[in-house]
């Protein structure tokens, strides 16, 4: 395959060590591009719920692809986010072309972009770690069992659905704290007079000029590899919001999805999901 040239790619929110994580996809989108150099926008790897009983082959390929990047002298900056924030104690770290950071600002065709996750505007994350951590682990489960309902939903023909983004999007609460965030964003940007503020974070893909009275600036989101599967290109002074979903010459039979029957077949909760699911579709019929 004919790798694309990228002067600048940003991935964020990948939570390497999920069940949630779409690692495979991941790698095939890395295989497909050369970028001149790299930014990997915190919680890359989920060390909140990193476990030695789940590293699937495709998540170290993902690792693997980076570290060949540094080792042809691409540079990669690695910004922390709340899921690795024990990286932080390592900020400033240098080995090659790779550095941990907690926030950088690039030059990008004479213009300044700032680029850090975007955890600090998180007040649970500021006052409530255990409330995080505890959402952290309820929102991997609700991915997986996402999962478990498109594969019974696949099985009966029907098209998936996104309950974590219902939910985000039918909830006024989590529509606001998105728009606060953004907003937070976007003017501490204009104030300290940048073109571009790049952040990760709330799972949210975007791409947008914010305008205040003080001024204005273009507001990017890489969005994640949980649920959206998207990530920031910037080439020949252009920024670009790529959607693997949308790159239908990728999408091939071989995308890994984790079965969830093997993961919850000795779940409690999930078999009876299953009996209330076959029940309602036996009275269907």
């Amino acid at each position: 395959m004919k790798k694309r040239p990228v002067d600048l790619v940003v991935i964020s929110d990948v939570h390497l060590g999920t069940y949630g994580c779409h690692a495979k996809e991941l790698v095939k989108y890395l295989k497909s591009i050369k970028p001149k150099q790299v930014v990997l926008n915190g919680d890359i790897i989920d060390i909140w719920q990193f476990s030695k009983r789940y590293w699937p082959k495709s998540h170290m390929k993902v690792v693997k692809l980076i570290m060949e990047w540094v080792a042809e002298g691409v540079k990669v900056h690695y910004i922390t986010g709340n899921h690795d924030e024990m990286l932080r104690k390592f900020v400033g770290f240098k080995l090659g072309s790779f550095s941990i950071e907690n926030k950088i600002v690039l030059n990008l065709h004479g213009k300044k972009a700032w680029l850090f996750h975007g955890d600090v505007f998180d007040v649970t994350m500021q006052h409530s770690k255990w409330i995080a951590k505890l959402g952290a682990i309820g929102y991997d489960f609700l991915i997986l069992l996402n999962r478990a309902v498109n594969y019974i939903s696949k099985r009966m023909g029907r098209g998936p659905v996104s309950m974590s983004k219902r939910i985000k999007n039918g909830v006024k609460s989590a529509i606001k704290f998105i728009g606060d965030f953004e907003k937070t964003a976007a003017e501490i940007a204009i104030e300290k007079e940048f073109d571009y503020v790049v952040c990760g974070h709330i799972h949210q893909p975007q791409m947008r000029k914010i305008k205040t009275d003080k001024g204005s600036v273009m507001y990017l989101n890489s969005g994640d590899w949980i649920e959206n599967l998207t990530a920031l290109e910037y080439h020949r002074g252009k920024w670009k919001l790529y959607d693997f979903s949308k790159d239908a010459f990728m999408i091939t039979n071989e995308i890994e999805v984790v079965d969830p029957l093997e993961v919850l077949e000795k779940n409690e909760l999930f078999e009876r999901l299953m009996q209330d699911f076959n029940g309602m579709s036996s009275a269907k019929n």
